[in-house]
């Protein structure tokens, strides 16, 4: 029988976090090896998710945690500011990462790829572990081939950080790469309120809209002469995203170097 693949969570406190231990506790090729939040006081995890047979406590310290626990694989659902930091800890010390925070620049992905790579160690930054919204991503791929007209609106939670979200700029970049011409621009189109057109990437628009209710949606909208095409997708729990989740934890021990994208677990 083979060893377990030892897994830590990093943010486990936060509501992408409590999921994944759930999920990574349950999981039976699986073994959740411990937990870090810079909020954590030592909580018992079993008591904040009503599962009586975990028995373990929230650290507060990663480096102490990887330390002691010695995991194959760390998970992090931190927040934009910590997760680089976080990430370069875990791979100097020979751990696995999966990423699921977004806001990490080309720049750090270098970054933490040359660490990887020099530790011959994994790194998967998956901007959505949703399979539906990575369908959405290749199927809206597919049709910018005869859709270059194209437009974005990611929408999520009022508590999320960081605007536009991964899932939109990855988007953007997969239809660019399959674009064969871009649209000329409306020259004479001027914005009364800074903004109101939404971001840039890559010269495709991308509008963010953060409200209570929402987890994460987004919708590409393709305009063609005397029609239009939408492709849609809706995340209503983050239970949804766990099977992405355990499905990169059992690949990235596979793998060395930097993975982005669930697309390519696939």
């Amino acid at each position: 029988m083979a060893d377990k693949i030892k897994v830590i969570v990093a943010g486990a406190l936060g509501k992408m976090g409590k999921e994944a231990v759930k999920a990574i506790f349950n999981e039976p090729g699986l073994e959740l090896a411990g937990m870090v939040d810079v909020r954590g006081k030592g909580e018992s995890m079993g008591d904040i998710l009503a599962l009586r047979e975990l028995k373990m406590t929230v650290e507060s310290d990663l480096d102490q945690l990887i330390a002691a626990a010695r995991p194959d694989v760390m998970v992090d659902f931190t927040n934009p500011q910590a997760v680089f930091n976080n990430t370069r800890t875990a791979l100097k010390q020979k751990v696995n990462c999966v990423i699921g925070t977004t806001g990490l620049n080309d720049m750090e992905l270098a970054q933490l790829e040359k660490i990887a790579l020099e530790n011959q160690v994994g790194v998967a930054v998956i901007p959505n572990f949703a399979l539906g919204a990575v369908l959405m991503m290749k199927l809206s791929q597919q049709v910018a081939q005869y859709f270059p007209d194209v437009e974005i609106i990611e929408l999520h939670h009022d508590q999320k950080l960081d605007a536009p979200s991964g899932t939109a700029i990855k988007t953007a970049e997969m239809i660019t790469a399959n674009r064969q011409r871009i649209p000329a621009r409306n020259a004479r189109e001027f914005e009364k309120v800074t903004g109101a057109r939404g971001g840039e990437v890559n010269g495709i628009r991308i509008h963010s809209v953060r409200l209570p209710g929402f987890v994460a949606h987004q919708e590409v909208i393709f305009g063609g002469i005397g029609q239009t095409l939408s492709i849609r997708h809706d995340s209503y729990d983050r239970v949804g995203f766990m099977p992405g989740v355990l499905l990169t934890i059992n690949k990235i021990t596979e793998i060395k170097g930097l993975v982005y994208g669930l697309e390519n677990f696939l």
